[in-house]
């Protein structure tokens, strides 16, 4: 599992960043990846990224504002050129499906494939055997929503030589254990998957924030995750800024991640008024005298999500 931003500015873009799009790559686990927000050329940033639309499973929108969404419909219309032609699900606010269907309708675009647009106002968004995602509103201008993406706990790996001592070859009986089934060994005793498993490989949490002021739900969506992505529009001197545009400085970034128990913090949404990395990096200082793991997102740039004790 690794995070990539294909956009890390704030309203505009310029020309050193384009404006809010990111992947989660998650190839070894689905062989998929998953998009959050879609700013205006977040196309262009894929075709730039090793990523290919074919894999793109679902699109999680945190709110309508067009930094977050103008590259939507373009991304969709232009997904089958690029070989997807399996379900594409959209998630998002009240309204993105009405945008949607009237920015497809009006430019005559074809979907090729299935596709269906969910309207959430948080709660529990999607859930599978792998994974679960729940969101929660933000305070922001317009209703804004932060994802909290859960992998759930897996059994330990089976240990090879204990198996073979119950006289256990591989097949069917291991799938059982790996389920948490016990086995009949036809002598009178039960192995138990305990019996045979190592320690459960605890899932990673990775959280992704919209545009925010400062809000117990930020709090909520963080709480113990491995890694949260958080906006930092700008630096503390601006904090009557960031509050009058319901924005964040990057110290009440750090103060979410140190209050929530986070494990690492990536800062991203950067007012254009801060150029490029070199005029970044007080933001980043600043923010590293609250909470030191603290890193600056980079455009196609990957940040593997760690898995924590």
């Amino acid at each position: 599992m690794e995070l990539e931003f294909l956009g890390t500015n704030a309203g505009v873009p310029s020309l050193q960043r384009n404006v809010t799009s990111m992947a989660l790559r998650m190839f070894e686990e689905r062989r998929t990846f998953w998009l959050f927000d879609c700013g205006e050329a977040t196309q262009h940033q894929i075709l730039r990224s090793s990523l290919k639309l074919s894999k793109l499973e679902k699109v999680f929108i945190t709110h309508l504002h067009g930094d977050h969404i103008f590259g939507l419909p373009g991304l969709l219309s232009s997904r089958a050129y690029q070989g997807g032609t399996t379900k594409l699900t959209v998630y998002g606010p009240p309204g993105l499906k009405q945008f949607i269907e009237v920015s497809l309708t009006l430019s005559q675009s074809r979907i090729e494939y299935e596709l269906e647009v969910i309207e959430h106002t948080g709660g529990l968004v999607y859930e599978d055997q792998e994974i679960m995602v729940e969101s929660l509103l933000l305070d922001h201008r317009v209703d804004s929503y932060g994802y909290r993406i859960a992998e759930k706990d897996k059994a330990g790996s089976l240990d090879l030589k204990r198996l073979a001592e119950y006289g256990l070859k591989p097949g069917p009986a291991y799938g059982q254990l790996k389920r948490g089934e016990s086995i009949d060994l036809g002598n009178g005793q039960l192995l138990k998957p305990e019996d045979v498993l190592g320690s459960p490989k605890k899932g990673r949490i990775v959280t992704i924030l919209g545009d925010t002021r400062p809000c117990d739900n930020v709090l909520t969506l963080a709480r113990d995750a491995d890694l949260l992505v958080h906006e930092a529009t700008f630096m503390h001197d601006l904090k009557e800024s960031a509050h009058n545009y319901h924005h964040c400085t990057s110290i009440q970034a750090a103060e979410a991640a140190l209050k929530a128990g986070v494990k690492e913090l990536i800062l991203t949404h950067f007012s254009s008024r801060y150029k490029d990395l070199e005029h970044l990096q007080p933001l980043l200082e600043e923010a590293k005298t609250v909470f030191p793991n603290t890193k600056l997102a980079e455009e196609l740039v990957l940040f593997p999500v760690l898995r924590h004790a």
